[in-house]
């Protein structure tokens, strides 16, 4: 076991930065501290598109660009990987014209890749963010979206798949609007959308078996952190362990035939793995992780985020990348040296940011300690940071 890490990190018109460096001498946590608004999390945002999807903050490509650039961006990365030394980047070029999207650029040592899920070979990333304190009491579409993120930090392609599977519901949406409907074109986009939500939910619940079974073996570490219990809530995921791919297909498209009528004047599709949740208990107490305090709230995405990294050890033999944006600031102490403590023991790099410097008096000795002013990064001493 071993841990792939970044070496240097490097934005050109990303966000708030018109050009800044990150260099990391030593092997440790990363601190980034500055008042709120500095940009700390647009740091940690680049180093998220350094793996499969959109990011952090599921920006659109022209929101990430510089405001007073020319539209481009780029974040590149050196890397000590999973394959060995690597250089990854990614960014967009300056837009053609008013007409024309950006198309995102990925290259792997320069060379072009066909998408950032090729990054996958080299380096997994796992993050932790405000937006997601509220996940246990949002709307289950919140819980899915961070169910796929679990699974696509696993398997590269998740995200591909669900893609299709909303296109494919798009499809059949439209095609239900016209009256007669076309059952030609119905049956052969009902049986496409079978297909890939079969694929959906398989991976999801071959993800959240894999997970529980990490959370159940680590039930006795770190116990400032609550056990959760975690599955899938939906009829197609209750059917894969004892019906075959094929047979759960048919039964869907049964379904969706069945349903042209309801669907229709519903302007949606209403039964499928797009309506499924994530469902996830305080096993402690055996009460929903809604009904838990904002505090143990906390606590269990912390405990998922320490499971689902160490799965991803276990699995691929090297610890995740981590980034925890403004988490450990709304720990209590004791919580707060129990993270670190589970934090050392996985042997991740974490970049972890804060407004207040105090809040990292535990790990000063051993980090990489940057301050964030607006629209640059400085590394500092153990001695200014405490400071």
């Amino acid at each position: 076991m071993t841990v792939a890490f970044i070496e240097r990190l490097t934005l050109t018109n990303f966000r708030s930065y018109h050009a800044a460096q990150i260099v990391l001498d030593r092997i440790g946590p990363v601190v980034l501290t500055g008042a709120n608004g500095a940009g700390k999390t647009n740091l940690i945002e680049a180093i998220s598109l350094l793996a499969p999807g959109r990011g952090l903050r599921r920006a659109t490509m022209e929101e990430l660009a510089f405001a007073e650039g020319d539209g481009a961006w780029a974040v590149s990365a050196s890397i000590a990987g999973m394959l060995g030394l690597a250089t990854l980047g990614t960014g967009i070029d300056p837009p053609a014209g008013e007409e024309s999207a950006p198309l995102r650029k990925c290259r792997v040592d320069r060379e072009s890749v066909g998408s950032a899920a090729a990054f996958a070979d080299h380096l997994r990333v796992v993050w932790l963010t405000p937006a997601m304190d509220p996940l246990f009491n949002g709307p289950a579409s919140e819980r899915r979206r961070f169910l796929d993120r679990l699974v696509l930090a696993v398997d590269a392609q998740h995200s591909s798949r669900v893609a299709a599977l909303e296109r494919s519901l798009r499809s059949r949406n439209r095609l239900l609007e016209n009256t007669p409907h076309d059952a030609h074109w119905l049956d052969a986009i009902e049986h496409e959308t079978a297909e890939v939500a079969v694929a959906v939910a398989a991976a999801r619940a071959e993800t959240v078996g894999r997970l529980s079974a990490a959370l159940d073996a680590s039930r006795n570490e770190a116990p400032e952190f609550p056990h959760a219990r975690i599955s899938l809530q939906g009829w197609m995921e209750q059917l894969l362990p004892d019906h075959s791919a094929v047979e759960i297909e048919d039964r869907y498209r049964a379904l969706l035939k069945d349903n042209r009528t309801r669907d229709a004047a519903a302007g949606r599709t209403l039964d499928g793995p797009h309506l499924s949740d994530f469902a996830v208990t305080h096993a402690t107490k055996n009460i929903a992780a809604a009904d838990a305090s904002t505090g143990e709230q906390k606590a269990l995405l912390i405990r998922l985020m320490l499971g689902h990294a160490s799965l991803i050890k276990q699995m691929t033999g090297f610890a995740p990348l981590l980034l925890l944006d403004e988490v450990v600031a709304h720990l209590d102490p004791e919580r707060r040296a129990a993270l670190y403590d589970a934090l050392s023991s996985l042997g991740a790099q974490v970049w972890m940011t804060g407004a207040d410097p105090a809040a990292f008096g535990d790990i000063v000795g051993r980090a990489n300690l940057f301050v964030v002013r607006s629209g640059a990064v400085e590394p500092v001493s153990a001695q200014r940071f405490r400071k």
